[in-house]
């Protein structure tokens, strides 16, 4: 049977918090001119996945892995048993490969190689993931000036330049797994007022 990414998205979500315990999923992040499927937030990083199902091509696949590259610290690429003969061929040797097959009623997945931190991923890129309101809980935790008239870009580079990488990696992978889509727009109303 064809596997659509409908069929693979719930189960994938299943088993990925099986498998790697206290994770947090958020779902199809605008990146460069590509859209992430699902990022993937653990301990260790920032995980970019991408679906190709058996209804999916490859002719977007390397500007999106050209994307994920520049945002991400790990990445995968969840596939359906068609492609498992040239998937290699598509994204570069550092990307995991989850395979999804159905069994039965059940998908299982099972994972064709493991993901290698990526050599590409750049801050200046990454940073730009949080939002606003996270840049400004991370300036006040690590006391750095406030620069509330200042854009968001600018905010980012002084982030940038003001913490180190072990510690932006820290405050970058808390806020992300603190991220609450309910309380977000009351917060950016208080933020704003208090400007």
């Amino acid at each position: 049977m064809m596997l659509r990414d409908a069929d693979i998205r719930e189960p994938l979500f299943a088993y990925l918090e099986n498998r790697f315990g206290v994770i947090r999923i958020l779902e199809e992040k605008t990146m460069g001119k590509s859209r992430a499927d699902v990022l993937m937030v653990k301990e260790d990083g920032l995980y970019g996945i991408e679906i190709k199902s058996d209804a999916d091509t490859y002719a977007r696949l390397k500007r999106q892995v050209r994307d994920y590259d520049r945002y991400y610290d790990y990445n995968y690429v969840v596939i359906g048993t068609t492609h498992v003969k040239h998937i290699e061929e598509h994204v570069p040797v550092y990307w995991g490969i989850l395979v999804a097959d159905k069994e039965g009623s059940e998908i299982d997945f099972y994972e064709y190689r493991a993901p290698v931190k990526n050599p590409k991923v750049k801050w200046k890129w990454k940073i730009t993931v949080l939002w606003r309101i996270e840049l400004a809980h991370i300036q006040e935790r690590n006391h750095l000036a406030k620069y509330k008239q200042k854009s968001k870009k600018f905010v980012q580079e002084k982030v940038l330049e003001k913490l180190d990488e072990e510690t932006l990696q820290k405050e970058f992978i808390h806020e992300l797994f603190e991220r609450d889509y309910q309380l977000i727009e009351e917060e950016i109303r208080l933020y704003k007022e208090h400007q």
